[in-house]
This record gives structure tokens, sequence and C-alpha cells, in this order.
């Protein structure tokens, strides 16, 4: 059996930078992602306008997530990424990347780092050996086992602590998720909007299509199509933790989609439309998160606590989409919430976090430190404090925190005063 000082489950966007973390500081790091690729909701999903490393046209996150957004745009001859496209409106500063070219930087990064990576790969068992863990993994060669002293779950669905037996947060209500796809064969321009919106409507009465569909508009198709698709429609569909609820989820996308298609190029200016691409996956919003030792409320992160044990800042609007709608509030001016790393450790269990999305907080703070510029800076913190555990022969609970921050500005992330 192979033992590893550190595994980490999920390669998106926390998955990645604490295993860089966790290898460049001198420790064995495992990293484990069941997809083909790299980079998560970033790559396999789609959403490629990272949010957001900027707040007010000031850098709040950097570290190794943006590290590898900025050599994606050097290696496409572009200059790195700055907060000048502050949306005052919007409450948001976002870095689009290219899909194609961040995955391949990923996989050059985390190979120079000395990480051992396992893609197709899948956790199938957990348990705790002492005070390490001893986990089944599920490859296309079959089952074999592996083990290390910490585990840093950064599935966004709470995998490895779940399969643990520790607690999880779940709510009855979940976000709708989102199948983020391109269309192309028409000019958005010419369309006739007001005469596709009646025709929409029609069809809602008829039930031939959902209002989620179109997005969060409430039926209003125009996003869609001005847009040429992206980051729009909604997904209704049960809870996607599991594998039988995210098998769920993407039937149901694949429907939305289908059914889109029909109706639009029965259209005037749409009979020629084509989806010439989709996500491979599904996006999805949320599932559960962890119970942890802290829990970040919807005052703590709208009011913009200052934790005592912050590892990093966090910046994003309140934003829960609904199956029939949007909540959408930016942050008050000057505000730039931090996340605590009591946040990152379970309540219960010895020697494993959560990193991402499914840190611990509730569900108006997590609808906005969901997004991939704050899964980059937690998830780094959490590989720092699981490295400096190995080194200094300790549980990773028990770091301290000004340890972890001296190690996260070594390898240039910000960290809260």
């Amino acid at each position: 059996m192979e033992k590893f000082d550190v595994i980490v489950l999920g390669g998106g966007a926390a998955g990645v930078t604490a295993a860089l973390q966790s290898a460049r500081a001198g420790v064995k790091t495992l990293l484990v992602e069941k997809a083909a690729q790299l980079g998560g909701t970033t790559t396999t999903g789609g959403v490629n306008g990272v949010q957001t490393f900027f707040a007010y046209g000031q850098q709040v996150i950097a570290g190794i997530g943006f590290e590898l957004v900025s050599k994606t745009f050097a290696i496409l001859g572009q200059p790195a990424p700055t907060g000048e496209n502050f949306s005052a409106k919007a409450g948001v500063t976002t870095t689009v990347v290219d899909k194609a070219v961040y995955s391949a930087v990923a996989d050059e990064a985390v190979l120079a780092a000395g990480v051992s990576l396992r893609l197709h790969t899948m956790l199938g068992a957990i348990k705790q050996v002492g005070d390490g863990w001893q986990l089944t993994l599920c490859g296309k060669e079959g089952l074999y086992d592996v083990a290390a002293q910490i585990v840093i779950d950064a599935s966004g669905d709470c995998n490895a602590i779940t399969m643990a037996g520790l607690p999880v947060r779940r709510y009855a209500e979940r976000q709708p998720n989102t199948l983020v796809l391109k269309l192309a064969g028409y000019d958005a321009k010419s369309l006739d909007l007001p005469r596709i919106q009646a025709a929409f409507d029609e069809a809602i009465a008829r039930g031939g299509v959902l209002p989620s569909d179109a997005g969060w508009e409430k039926g209003k198709i125009a996003n869609l199509l001005n847009w040429y698709g992206g980051n729009c429609i909604h997904v209704v569909a049960p809870n996607a933790a599991d594998s039988a609820g995210r098998t769920a989820a993407e039937l149901e996308a694949r429907r939305v989609m289908l059914r889109l298609l029909k109706f639009l190029r029965r259209q005037p200016g749409l009979e020629n439309l084509t989806i010439p691409w989709f996500a491979p996956e599904v996006g999805v919003r949320e599932t559960v998160t962890i119970e942890g030792r802290a829990t970040i409320t919807f005052e703590d992160y709208y009011h913009g606590r200052r934790w005592p044990d912050a590892v990093c800042n966090s910046f994003y609007p309140i934003d829960v989409h609904t199956d029939d709608g949007l909540d959408y509030r930016p942050l008050p001016r000057g505000v730039v919430p931090t996340i605590p790393f009591g946040a990152l450790v379970p309540k219960q269990g010895t020697n494993i976090l959560a990193a991402g999305r499914c840190i611990s907080g509730d569900r108006l703070a997590f609808s906005a430190y969901r997004v991939q510029a704050t899964c980059m800076a937690n998830g780094q913190a959490a590989g720092a404090a699981a490295a400096l555990a190995i080194q200094n022969k300790c549980a990773v609970a028990d770091v301290p925190v000004a340890a972890i921050c001296d190690l996260l500005k070594q390898h240039g992330a910000i960290v809260p005063a």
C-alpha cells in the first residue's frame, strides 16, 4: 500500500492549489480527480469567468491560483489580470481565462511540484487508522488502497468527510444547477426579441418549456440569445452530492438543452441555430457543507467580519440562485470578507480538512464564498496547514494560524491583516 503525507481529493479550484502548496512545501502529496482534466468548474464545468481576485480595483486574493491564471494569460501574450474592469453595479471583477490553456498549465504545475496525480479516479472508501487515514481508490484498473497522514476534501460535495461518517450540513432547498453551452448560427442583433419572448411565454403556458430553461430572469430569454448561451440556463434537479443525484442533474441538463434547441429553431432568425459546444459536466452550485469549528454566517460575510484566525480574503456578492429567479446583493462598499481557518476544520475527526465551496457556512454566506478565487485561496491555506502539520508532527487543527499565514505569504498569497 502506497503511503503519502497528504492526499487531496478533487482537482478543482481548491484541490489544485491545496496539492501545489502541500508539495511545494516539501511533503509527499497525492491529488485525486474523477474527471479527465484539472480545473473543475473552470474547465470541466465551463465557467471560465473566474471571480474574483479583486475588490474595488485592488487585489485581495493572489497566491498559487492567481499564479496559474497569470501564466495562462502570459502564454497567450496577454498582460496579467488587473482589477480595472470592476463593475460597481454587479459588485464584481471577472477574469476570463482560456479553459484549454489553463487546464494544461495546471497539469504542468502539478507535475513540476512533484505531486502524484491520478485522473479518472474516485474515492471508494475511507477510514481512520490511528491519527491517519486509509483510503480505497477506484481506478480503471479496479480498487486499491493508499494511506495518508492528512486528507483534504476538495470534492465540492464533502465526499470524503461524508464517507468518514463526520457531520455535514444539508439544506432542504438548494440552488439550481447550470449547463454552460454555446449557441451559434444566428445574428442576435437582427432578432425580433419581443416576438420570440411571446412565443416562449406561450410555450411555458403549454408546458413545452420551463421558465427556468432561460435562466434566472424569470422566463426572459433575451440574455440567453444576446450572450449566445454561456452561464445562463437553470437546471432544476435533486441534490447532486451523490452519483444518483448527479446522474439526474446531468440528464435533466441535457433535456433542458434539447428543449431549448427545438423551441429556438422554430423561431424566425434562429432556424439555423446550433449548439457547437456544451460543458462536459453540469455546473453544480450547492450540495452540502461541513459542520466546522467555525461557521461563516451571512452577517459575518456581508459585513466583513475580520476573523482572528483568518487565512484568506473573499470577495463576491450574496448570490442565491432559485428555481424562479435570483437573490443578488452586492456587498456594502469597502467590505472585504475573510475566511477563518476554523471553517476548514470539521467539528469531529482528526487530520482531515475541507477546502473549496464545502467549508462551513450558512446558505447566504455560502452563495458568495463558493466562487473560484475564494476556493483557490482557502485551498492553498488547507495545503499550507497540512504541510506544516506533517513537518511539525502535530494534528492539522493545531497548526498555529500565524505559521499558516507566514507560509502562504512565502508562496505569494495575500493574507488578512
